[in-house]
């Protein structure tokens, strides 16, 4: 038997805060994006306990470094649920485009997005300045 190998990894305590934001609203209708692409990303991740995740992965509430493929730029992003987006301030919701490119990838992995206007993004992950796993708080 074949092992599978997934892109993603995800806590088990995100999946589960996931799956429960997504079940609250289905069709993501007042969810920033669509919530089918995030159930895909869902089915689609290793799932992992919250003490067992590597710390170079993304999870909800790390600091990402990234610095963007075609103009070179860094910037900072904190991955956090929707009622705590401030994109302004730097934290992205898990239920946007880039959000939902960011969750789950590992430093050195590409995340890919379309901007609302359609421009296609890619950023590479260059460091996780902050998870709350590696720092001890399993609960965030």
């Amino acid at each position: 038997m074949e092992a599978l190998t997934f892109e993603r990894t995800l806590t088990e305590l995100d999946h589960v805060r996931l799956l429960n934001l997504l079940r609250r609203d289905p069709l993501g209708e007042g969810l920033p994006g669509r919530g089918h692409d995030v159930e895909d990303l869902l089915d689609a991740s290793a799932i992992v306990p919250s003490r067992e995740v590597p710390p170079d992965v993304v999870t909800m509430y790390s600091q990402v470094l990234l610095q963007d493929l075609q103009t070179g730029q860094r910037s900072t992003l904190t991955l956090c649920y929707p009622a705590d987006a401030e994109p302004a301030a730097g934290f992205v919701s898990v239920l946007s485009p880039v959000g939902r490119s960011l969750l789950g990838l590992r430093v050195g992995s590409v995340a890919r997005w379309a901007t609302p206007v359609g421009e296609d993004k890619s950023a590479e992950v260059l460091a996780i300045l902050f998870q709350p796993e590696s720092s001890g708080d399993f609960s965030l």
